[in-house]
Order: structure tokens, then C-alpha cells, then sequence
């Protein structure tokens, strides 16, 4: 097998060598002197998902959840990765595509238009769990189908659908979810609670179940049920942005400024571009303003104020690789 040395790679694939460390250090590859034909591969594809603005941090996120609930050892050898979204990653194995972060199936429109021989669209997502083994396929099939009827805008036909699928197989939670997001569509609120509850029942482990959950328990205006379900999410998985924004804002809504301003932090370390991310730092600062909290590096031991100064001095105002504290005047 042909092998490449470490100045070769940065040779071939125009890199740095800090970037390199970079991925290195960011556990996103290991690091080594001696290089395969697919280290280079998958070298390349971090190449390009940093040229179009892929946080080195969604990357590790992606990863690391791929791992978990796909068993791999390599994400990037072992299957191919998508980006289907200013933030978002997936990954195309065994004739699916993955979103591993939210623990869902994407339909894969790009392939099946390329099959049908017409130009490809993007993708969108239509939530899954992982099937288990003993999942009939007749159910699978019909799910799909049911998606396929909502992407058509026959909702009629989708809810007769699910509601098939969840008699012959009351434990495929996917539907479940679905069925409760058409039913949050129409407003009818009351119905996709229960839905996304006994979604949360089936599957514990459901990421987008309690995301879902969260967001109906904040339109019925129920807060703290709402940040119990959002936190059950970023605990299930901590790199689910979307997630911690909304726990963000639940917590700016109950008064709850430094609780809102860590996670409006996560948010921006998860999310680095955008109008969500300018959001969240703008909120960051106002936060900081308002609620006079401060914003220092983390200090190897403890420095002790001078007397009649405030406890902490404002050095730095950026979301990454700070501490927050609370001045007070003395």
C-alpha cells in the first residue's frame, strides 16, 4: 500500500500545517507521520468543509454522534458525509442518509432524482430513529410513502398513514413524531403534545422527540416543561444547536439572564455564521450589559481584587474559551 509522509500530505493537499494540527488536536484525526490513500481522502473532505465554512466544531459534532449511534470507528472512511445545511452534516451508509446529530433519517432526494434520471434538489429532513432489527418492512416502506405525501402537501393522506403504521407497529416512534408535527402545524396543540410524549416513551434516547416537545410546551406557554424538554435534548446531545438556542430564549423569556447567556454561548461556538449566529452574539452582549456580568479568561489561580474595585475587569467580549462572572462594586 502506498503510504504518503506528513510533508507530502500538506503538499498534495495545499493545507498548513497548523490546520493540520488544528484537526489534530480537535480529535477529528488522529495524529500521525505515515499516511494511506484514504487518510488523504478523508483529509480532503475536511478540506473542503472548512472552505465552505464548516465550523471545525459541527465537524467533531457530526462525528463524534455518528459514532454513537452508527457504531463506527471512522466516520469518514466508513461513510460518505453531506451537507445538507448552513450547519448541518450527514452521512449516506447503507443506502441511508444519516443526520446523526438529531438522530434522524434524511430523505435522500439528490439520489433518488439522480435514479429517475432528473436534475438533483436539496435535501430536507423527515425525522427517523435508527430501525430496529425487528422492524417490519412493510413499515418502513409505508413511512416513506407517508413522507413522500407530506413533501406533496397530502396531509390527509400522511395522517392515515402514520396512523396505519402506529397500529401495526405502536413502537415505531418516528411516526409518532411526524404525526405530532403535522398535528403542531395546524395549531392543534394538544394532539402533538401527546404524540411527541408517547414518542419520548418509545424512545428515550430520541433527540428530536424532546427538541419537539420542548417547542409544543412553549407554544402552550408552559416554560419550565418546555427547558426540562429542551435540556433532555442537549444532554442526549450536546452539539444540537438549534436546541440550545431555544433553551436561550425560554431562558430570556422566565428572566433567567446567565442561564439564557450560557447557551446562547454554546450556540455560538456550535454555529460560527449566519443570522442565527449574529443573533445569538448580539443577545450575548446585551446580556453581558444588562446584567453587568463580565466576560475574563480562565486564569490558572485565583487573583484577589484590589480593594474598592470591582471583583473582575472586562478583558475580553468573544463567546470562546471564557468564563463568566459577576462584578460586583466594592
Amino acid at each position: 500500500m502506498t503510504s504518503y509522509s506528513r510533508q507530502d500530505v500538506l503538499r498534495i493537499l495545499q493545507i498548513g500545517s497548523r490546520q493540520l494540527q488544528g484537526w489534530e488536536r480537535a480529535g477529528i484525526v488522529s495524529q500521525q507521520q505515515s499516511y494511506s490513500f484514504q487518510d488523504l481522502g478523508q483529509l480532503r473532505i475536511l478540506r473542503a468543509l472548512r472552505e465552505e465554512d464548516v465550523s471545525v466544531a459541527s465537524i467533531r459534532h457530526s462525528i463524534v454522534a455518528m459514532k454513537a449511534v452508527a457504531g463506527m470507528a471512522n466516520p469518514l472512511q466508513e461513510a460518505s458525509l453531506v451537507r445538507t445545511g448552513t450547519r448541518r452534516l450527514a452521512f449516506r451508509h447503507d443506502g441511508a442518509m444519516v443526520d446523526p446529530i438529531r438522530r434522524q433519517l434524511l430523505f435522500d432526494f439528490e439520489r433518488a432524482e439522480q435514479q429517475m434520471g432528473r436534475p438533483s434538489a436539496s435535501s430536507e429532513p423527515a425525522p427517523l430513529r435508527r430501525p430496529a432489527a425487528n422492524t417490519p418492512r412493510g413499515v418502513q416502506e409505508m413511512f416513506l410513502e407517508a413522507v413522500q405525501a407530506e413533501e406533496a402537501g397530502e396531509k390527509i393522506r400522511a395522517i392515515k398513514v402514520y396512523q396505519e403504521i402506529m397500529e401495526r407497529d405502536p413502537s415505531f416512534a418516528p411516526a409518532w413524531i411526524n404525526l405530532g408535527t403535522i398535528h403542531f402545524h395546524l395549531r392543534e396543540f394538544g394532539w402533538a403534545e401527546q404524540l411527541y410524549r408517547r414518542a419520548t416513551e418509545i424512545d428515550p434516547s430520541y433527540v428530536l422527540a424532546f427538541f419537539d416537545l420542548g417547542n409544543v410546551l412553549d407554544e402552550l406557554q408552559r416554560p419550565d416543561e418546555s427547558i426540562t424538554a429542551y435540556r433532555k435534548a442537549v444532554t442526549l446531545a450536546p452539539g444540537y444547536a438549534d436546541a440550545h438556542y431555544n433553551l436561550a430564549l425560554a431562558h430570556e423569556r422566565k428572566g433567567e439572564a446567565r442561564a439564557a447567556l450560557r447557551h446562547w454561548q454554546s450556540y455560538a461556538r456550535l454555529d460560527k455564521s449566519g443570522p442565527w449566529a449574529d443573533h445569538a452574539r448580539g443577545q450575548i452582549r446585551k446580556l453581558l450589559d444588562r446584567e453587568k456580568l463580565s466576560i475574563a479568561w480562565r486564569a490558572e489561580g485565583f487573583i484577589a481584587p484590589r480593594k474598592g474595585t470591582a471583583a473582575l475587569e472586562l478583558v475580553n467580549a468573544e463567546a470562546d474559551n471564557t468564563a463568566i462572572c459577576l462584578v460586583q462594586e466594592r
